[in-house]
């Protein structure tokens, strides 16, 4: 119940930012700086919330299976204290992942590839950015966090630490896996839009297919093809 929430009022949150970032006249408006304090720290936020509704549902289920392990051996409260503790480990990592991705968002816009609406305005850092996640999906590393991912028993089983701080330092490796699977992807927000909600849709499903479904590997190199192909023609486009 309470991912299911996490995720509504993430999505939720990202509903309203987007109709406001698009209802907003921009007209007239100075351009803000990216550097500034309050901007980054409203983009970290953005981003937070914009993981938590991408890669929370994807790690679904090593956080049930977790759930389930820590429940035989513990009482239920102590069970919900170290889920929630594994579930905060994995969420620190891709809040760290926001910080980085805020900073470079920021060198983009302050040298004009992406505009204000968050989308890149260079058809070579597109195609570039399409090209990358295509190797990316194509190589051992994405194959071998993409493998972690795919079996959350394995995970625990091998990965098992007690109490609290254990708990929470299986869910830091749980999101570095996650990271590691997936962090490419995000970077083609700066292409379609970060607040581009079909595309960001998209890419949750994306990732869960991968992490979910049996053809999960293939779902990855496929997907790795057409991005490989989307860069090509993105490139083929510029002057």
């Amino acid at each position: 119940i309470a991912i299911v929430l996490a995720t509504v009022i993430a999505w939720s949150w990202l509903i309203n930012m987007a109709r406001d970032m698009t209802s907003a006249p921009m007209m007239g408006m100075p351009a803000m700086d990216p550097w500034a304090l309050g901007n980054l720290i409203s983009m970290v936020i953005m981003w937070v919330i914009m993981m938590v509704g991408m890669m929370l549902p994807s790690a679904t289920p090593m956080i049930l299976i977790y759930a389930r392990v820590v429940r035989q051996k513990n009482t239920l409260s102590a069970a919900r204290a170290l889920t929630a503790s594994f579930t905060v480990g994995y969420l620190v990592v891709w809040a760290a992942f926001s910080v980085v991705a805020t900073l470079l968002q920021a060198a983009l816009q302050d040298l004009d590839l992406i505009s204000s609406m968050l989308e890149s305005t260079s058809s070579v850092l597109g195609g570039a950015l399409f090209i990358a996640a295509g190797v990316y999906q194509l190589t051992p590393l994405k194959r071998a966090c993409l493998k972690g991912c795919r079996s959350p028993l394995d995970f625990v089983l091998h990965s098992w630490r007690k109490g609290r701080i254990g708990s929470l330092v299986m869910g830091l490796e749980h999101g570095v896996l996650c990271a590691g699977c997936c962090w490419m992807m995000m970077m083609l927000l700066f292409v379609v839009g970060v607040m581009n909600l079909f595309w960001v849709a998209a890419l949750t499903v994306l990732v869960l297919a991968e992490k979910a479904l049996p053809a999960g590997e293939w779902t990855a190199r496929i997907g790795g093809v057409s991005m490989l192909g989307a860069g090509i023609w993105l490139l083929s486009r510029s002057p």
